[in-house]
């Protein structure tokens, strides 16, 4: 059918000609139901979301009152969020200093140094502190409260795992070759440091590369990290799937050595996905 809205031609369309296909009106739904659930924060000086709304009209998905109204409040919140990408790239470029500070190494005053006789770094005991409550009581301890060349020890990392850690604390992300490498190291220092948005990013990122050959990896991780039920539900899930494969691996040997528990919770997770299997056919 000729589609009003998709149609190569559209001009050609006269009534009653004019519909829009399955495709375009399905779409066009979803997204009045998409903006009755997430109105975009406008800015105060600005008319409010709804000022565009005239009085009566609903936008949510089982019956709007006035559907020909609907779109034009859809274009409304599509340029809120253009508006609102906008602002949040110059805050982004804006806070990009703090990188460059550390990058440049402008007015450190402290040195973080790694385990294993590793080179100590230079960063800022303000930023450490602002970003995890754990630093922060480190550094007012008294042995912290002196000459600007003190010295903290983070004895769980190695030279590359400190120098990540320390680039996203600055600018809050990290090129995707340094998670694929530090990931681990990473995670169990956002929880023991208490760092979440770095422990969101970690798991975001395990999440997004979960294969066969990591999950047991990405299952150990989550097991050691608290808060992460939703991370460790699903690599149990996908170790459970993938059954054969995974188990039969040279690294699940180890694996169940090291972790007798996550062994006897992967046995009684499959024993449940076989038996509910059953259940259904």
């Amino acid at each position: 059918m000729d589609c009003a809205v998709c149609s190569a031609v559209p001009v050609n369309l006269r009534p009653p000609r004019n519909a829009i296909c399955p495709s375009c009106y399905e779409s066009a739904r979803a997204i009045l139901s998409l903006i009755s659930t997430k109105q975009p924060d406008r800015d105060p000086q600005k008319q409010p979301v709804a000022d565009h709304k005239p009085a009566g009209i609903s936008i949510s998905l089982a019956a709007p009152q006035n559907p020909s109204k609907g779109l034009v409040l859809a274009l409304n919140w599509v340029k809120d969020m253009k508006e609102a990408e906008k602002q949040a790239d110059d805050k982004i470029d804006f806070l990009g200093a703090f990188a460059a500070s550390y990058r440049d190494q402008i007015h450190t005053d402290i040195f973080v140094k790694p385990g294993e006789n590793g080179l100590p770094v230079p960063a800022h005991k303000a930023l450490l502190a602002a970003k995890s409550q754990v630093f922060k009581h480190m550094l007012e301890s008294d042995g912290c409260k002196a000459p600007p060349d003190d010295t903290i020890t983070l004895h769980e990392f190695d030279q590359d795992e400190l120098e990540s850690l320390l680039e996203f604390l600055y600018a809050g992300s990290l090129p995707q070759e340094k998670l694929d490498k530090h990931v681990r190291a990473l995670s169990l220092a956002a929880d023991k440091y208490g760092i979440p948005y770095l422990q969101k990013s970690c798991e975001k990122h395990m999440l997004a590369s979960l294969k066969s050959s990591n999950a047991l990896d990405v299952l150990e991780i989550s097991d050691a990290c608290s808060g992460q039920t939703s991370l460790k539900d699903t690599a149990l899930s996908f170790v459970v799937k993938n059954m054969e494969k995974i188990v039969f691996s040279a690294r699940f040997e180890s694996f169940a050595l090291k972790n007798p528990h996550l062994g006897v919770q992967i046995t009684r997770a499959s024993f449940m996905d076989i038996k509910n299997r059953t259940n259904l056919s």
